[in-house]
């Protein structure tokens, strides 16, 4: 017997609604939706489906609609088979959606913030642990270690980072002279401009400014370098054939910052000492000579110690969080970009709170 199209005939007063045809999705077609959306807008008070000749899922669904619509029973007609199915698809389509999650209050968001920050610590401190393993390793079998990335990321962090971090420390240098010569100038005490350029650029300024730099510069590069590496699943082949990951991406560029970063400390101490004495002698007229002079009578060794000591510690922190949330990149190229922000964010968090701790303990040690 051939299958009618599917439709829709409605009794002479009206309130009888009779699917006729298959009910199947290769007869429901735009004409027949169309009737639908007609049919709809009806008094219809029953539905007769006896003349519906085959029925599947999608006409399931419809007549349910219909039978919904008018608040009737849309199975009388029909053979057991497609009763049984239409009956399922109403009642699936009966359940009450699940209510919309209720928007939670700050204490909830601080309470989950917090958590998802504990979380994020412990698996940096298990990092930190898996580096100082492959540490050892390499340390016992100093053979295995590559030199040729340790030289590639001298250049990249280090000669590559000269201009740029001479600017920005000349500049804080002319700064912070510019402000403080103000008020000194008007106690006569222009000479002293010598003493508060020295111990700040040396003891403070000098290493941020290098370590911040190597932050935005080379942290963010090792995160891009080694996410991009974990979305086109180069890490996952170097743990098949046997290569560990740490030893031939992480231990590296820690060792590279660990002699790279004081280095450049030492350059930003020089411009920032430098553009502070410009401007004492074109702002205050201490000559370049006083400048020295009071310069080093006002700073010792230990000034000059305390800020270069600091720079192997920041130089760890920059390293272990920039390939940190390189490995943690997912497999998706946005999230190489969401880590690398995460990256110097974390960095330069650290890195101002080991200042914060080291200025404490310096404090306590009268250094």
């Amino acid at each position: 017997m051939s299958i009618r199209r599917a439709g829709l005939e409605l009794s002479a007063d009206g309130t009888v609604l009779q699917p006729v045809g298959g009910w199947i999705v290769s007869q429901l077609d735009a004409g027949f939706h169309a009737k639908l959306d007609h049919a709809l807008h009806t008094k219809v008070t029953q539905i007769d489906s006896s003349g519906i000749q085959a029925m599947d899922t999608a006409g399931a669904v419809l007549l349910a609609r219909l039978a919904r619509r008018f608040g009737c029973d849309g199975a009388r007609g029909l053979p057991p088979e497609q009763a049984a199915l239409y009956r399922q698809v109403a009642a699936l389509a009966e359940e009450p959606a699940s209510p919309a999650p209720a928007g939670h209050g700050v204490f909830h968001r601080l309470g989950q913030a917090t958590v998802d920050v504990l979380q994020e610590a412990w698996r940096y401190l298990a990092f930190l642990g898996e580096m100082a393993v492959a540490f050892t390793s390499v340390l016992r079998r100093p053979h295995r270690f590559r030199w040729k990335p340790l030289l590639g990321i001298f250049e990249s962090a280090g000669w590559s980072a000269l201009p740029i971090l001479a600017l920005l420390s000349f500049l804080i240098g002319v700064v912070i002279a510019y402000q403080a010569g103000v008020q000194l100038r008007d106690f006569g005490a222009n000479i002293f401009i010598a003493d508060l350029i020295g111990i700040a650029v040396l003891r403070e300024l000098g290493p941020l400014i290098a370590a911040i730099i190597v932050a935005g510069r080379t942290g963010s590069a090792f995160t891009a370098e080694i996410g991009t590496m974990k979305v086109t699943e180069e890490i996952d082949a170097l743990r098949t054939i046997g290569v560990s990951p740490q030893e031939m991406l992480v231990i590296p560029k820690v060792m590279a910052l660990f002699i790279v970063l004081p280095l450049l400390t030492v350059f930003a101490n020089v411009f920032g000492v430098l553009g502070g004495m410009v401007m004492a002698q074109q702002m205050l007229d201490v000559s370049m000579v006083d400048f020295m002079d009071r310069f080093l009578q006002a700073v010792d060794m230990s000034d000059y110690l305390t800020g270069v000591g600091k720079a192997p510690v920041f130089a760890l922190l920059i390293a272990s969080v920039g390939c940190f949330q390189g490995f943690h990149v997912g497999s998706s190229a946005d999230s190489v970009g969401r880590h690398v922000t995460r990256s110097v964010v974390q960095s330069i968090f650290l890195i101002i709170v080991a200042d914060a701790v080291f200025s404490v303990i310096f404090s306590i040690l009268d250094l």
